[in-house]
């Protein structure tokens, strides 16, 4: 295995950080300076963490630069700032219906791909759309399918509520939708040992971004439960593998309201453990 480990001798302090730090022990002095341990090297998850970890900069792994590396604490927001984001953030209800730019999605699959996943497998498919004509037909094709469903009284238990969603859909409302322009699915092939983990990371991530950014979402299970209620399989229709395990639909865009304050709900079930 080619992990592209270099040491630039003349940044590198020796204080053995990147050793020390290493999840699976694969790293060593020799004689002087860290180098792979060549029986361990197969273990390597590409965590990045002795990249992470050099004080100076001295150390590249998979062909990585650490000066294209965001710096660290500065980077990183206040406490208050991140109190303020999670108390700030919204369920998104109202969307203009403008489409983001294609860059600014990307910028944000990008971030959230950095997100931790079981094992370091890194096996989320982000499946999105991007355009207002794509999202309009998935639109359609849910809400015919919830109708054919309904009329054919093939409605599970605990579904019966999808008969006001297309009463209300044919009215001109849009309740499952709430007219997102954009949709966001996560999956993960069979293999991957934390899929649950993974998907709600990954999704509970790219709202924490979108929130920052001034980008509405809202998390939605009603498009899961009206898939598997359709006659039609609109994952295929997604090129969504169909061994794949899937998560909840997030709907995000620019935000048709703007918040003033937090709100306040601080009461927390706390379950606190003194074994002794």
């Amino acid at each position: 295995m080619d992990l592209q480990f270099t040491i630039a001798p003349e940044l590198c302090i020796q204080c053995g950080a990147c050793i020390d730090d290493c999840p699976f022990h694969i790293i060593e002095f020799a004689p002087d300076y860290p180098a792979l341990n060549p029986t361990r090297v197969h273990h390597c998850i590409r965590c990045q963490h002795c990249l992470a970890v050099c004080p100076t900069g001295a150390l590249s792994i998979l062909g990585i630069k650490p000066e294209n590396s965001l710096p660290l604490p500065e980077s990183l927001p206040s406490a208050q700032q991140m109190t303020a984001l999670i108390r700030g953030r919204r369920s998104m209800r109202r969307f203009l219906p403008e489409p983001l730019e294609a860059g600014v999605i990307d910028q944000m699959l990008a971030t959230v791909a950095n997100g931790p996943t079981g094992k370091n497998n890194r096996q989320c498919l982000f499946t999105v759309i991007e355009d207002p004509a794509t999202m309009e037909i998935f639109r359609r094709e849910t809400l015919e399918g919830l109708r054919r469903a309904v009329a054919e009284k093939r409605l599970g238990e605990g579904l019966s509520y999808f008969r006001h969603v297309v009463t209300a859909w044919d009215q001109g409302r849009d309740i499952i939708f709430r007219g997102a322009p954009h949709l966001l699915m996560v999956s993960v092939p069979p293999s991957v040992s934390t899929p649950d983990a993974d998907m709600l990371i990954a999704m509970s991530y790219f709202e924490l971004l979108a929130a920052s950014m001034g980008i509405g979402t809202l998390w939605n299970a009603m498009i899961r439960w009206a898939l598997s209620t359709i006659d039609v399989d609109l994952y295929q229709r997604l090129s969504i593998p169909g061994d794949h395990v899937k998560g909840y639909a997030l709907l995000f865009g620019r935000p048709a309201v703007q918040y003033h304050r937090t709100v306040q709900r601080d009461e927390v079930l706390v379950n606190r453990v003194r074994l002794g």
